[in-house]
């Protein structure tokens, strides 16, 4: 197992599904949890002790509102931790954004922006982490680049073509 994926709800799943997406057409393996900094934080402890045990090397946390789930599997193990926080509160998710992103010193979040987009990067960013060592990602990943640069020009020609 390469990534652990910590949801503080199972709420955010719909968020993750397209980043889970491509950790599959990647070939990485994962694993998924619902888990919270706040209502369960021995077991997100836990789960954190048991995924390094089994080879995790990168977590993505997604949470909403206080959103402290980042930066507390970041407190609790050194390996890279992604966050992304979501719109889940009247503050349209700029409080999950501060919550994730204004780490103390020491104990760094990569912070991905808010909402789907956010998880999608967070995938991405966490596959070329591993493309360090991984060289098959790295091929896998030039091509996934071609696909987004032939997609912005299909959208360019097709509006040329519109009246």
């Amino acid at each position: 197992m390469e990534v652990g994926v910590f949801l503080g709800s199972d709420s955010d799943y719909e968020v993750i599904k397209e980043a889970l997406e491509i950790l599959r057409d990647f070939k990485i393996s994962f694993a998924l949890e619902v888990t919270s900094a706040h209502r369960s934080p021995e077991r997100t402890l836990n789960l954190i002790r048991e995924f390094e045990k089994k080879g995790v090397s990168i977590f993505i946390a997604v949470a909403g509102k206080a959103a402290h789930l980042a930066g507390f599997v970041a407190s609790h193990t050194p390996y890279p931790v992604i966050g992304v926080p979501l719109e889940s509160s009247a503050l349209g998710g700029l409080d999950a954004l501060l919550s994730t992103v204004q780490m103390p010193k020491g104990v760094p979040v990569a912070t991905m922006g808010i909402g789907k987009s956010g998880a999608s990067n967070a995938a991405i960013l966490a596959i070329e982490i591993l493309s360090l060592k991984q060289p098959r990602l790295k091929a896998k990943l030039k091509e996934y680049r071609n696909k987004l640069a032939s997609q912005v020009e299909k959208a360019s020609k097709k509006i040329q073509k519109s009246p």
